[in-house]
């Protein structure tokens, strides 16, 4: 099952908040995926359409809003959906935007509640859904500190939210849970992202972290799932996404200020990521992406 799942590296970096995607499309065409963020996805007049949480698939009404956890498979599919003017509004966050201990306080029982719950991934009722649009709708005009609050309003009432449903099977998702509670892990993690426009080395990683070659090479890949090369090439990729979406640069530039030395790799390994080329990524991009 996971050959068949595309691991989505979002545009999302280090030194964001939390980003969202706003559009208007005829169909969806995004194949079933899972990435490390959160995603709160609310989708406007597509009734008919069908979504997929992990091993659970339905069709939906015309107003829906679903939190999806870390590393759990998601998508939706035009279906029986005869609309031509879906509005989908894309909150994606990181994981660790709340810290541990933060979460931990009382104040914040319920939105630790509502992330744990998130797992399994969670459908808001309609009524919910209805009050909470306008404001997720409305985010992006806001800007700096006042976008994380309103983010963290928004969290929390759909924590205290009634008639919430819970939609994959607990246990679907544990191939997916990787363990990233690792000192060394984010210290390598926090240089790769630093300095992913230059030559990295997996000696150089492993010198940083006090680890010979062979001990992180398989430290990172039992951390991670994925091997260190790996793991460099996707966060290069997130960097390179973003490029494409604020810039005009083109694809050699984009390529080569993200880390890539050889255009034709980086073609070959962004296809292999986000099933399509650097070119349609950004020529079928369509809607406003903001970044807080």
């Amino acid at each position: 099952m996971h050959k068949n799942i595309v691991r989505e590296i979002t545009p999302l970096t280090q030194n964001d908040c939390f980003t969202i995607f706003s559009r208007v499309k005829k169909e969806f065409n995004f194949p079933l995926h899972y990435h490390e963020e959160f995603e709160l996805n609310l989708i406007i007049n597509a009734k008919g359409a069908k979504r997929i949480v992990g091993d659970h698939i339905e069709l939906i009404d015309d107003v829906e809003l679903v939190l999806v956890g870390p590393n759990l498979s998601h998508a939706w599919f035009t279906a029986q959906c005869e609309s031509t003017d879906i509005k989908e509004v894309t909150i994606q966050f990181h994981k660790d935007l709340f810290d541990e201990k933060f979460l931990r306080r009382n104040q914040l029982s319920f939105i630790r509640k509502l992330f744990d719950q998130s797992a399994k991934g969670i459908l808001f009722s309609k009524e919910t859904a209805n009050a909470i649009a306008p404001r997720i709708v409305s985010l992006h005009q806001k800007s700096g500190f006042d976008s994380v609050m309103s983010l963290i309003n928004i969290l929390h009432d759909l924590s205290t939210s009634r008639n919430i449903r819970t939609l994959s099977e607990a246990t679907f998702n544990n191939e997916f849970q990787f363990n990233f509670n690792s000192r060394r892990i984010e210290k390598a993690f926090e240089y790769m992202n630093k300095n992913y426009d230059k030559p990295i080395t997996l000696g150089d990683i492993a010198r940083l972290v006090n680890m010979t070659d062979v001990s992180f090479s398989r430290f990172i890949k039992k951390r991670t799932g994925i091997t260190f090369i790996d793991s460099l090439n996707e966060i290069r990729l997130g960097h390179a996404s973003r490029i494409l979406i604020d810039t005009t640069n083109s694809i050699a530039e984009v390529s080569y200020s993200c880390g890539f030395n050889n255009i034709s790799n980086f073609n070959r390994l962004f296809k292999k990521k986000k099933n399509c080329t650097p070119k349609e990524f950004r020529e079928n991009f369509s809607g406003t992406r903001t970044f807080f």
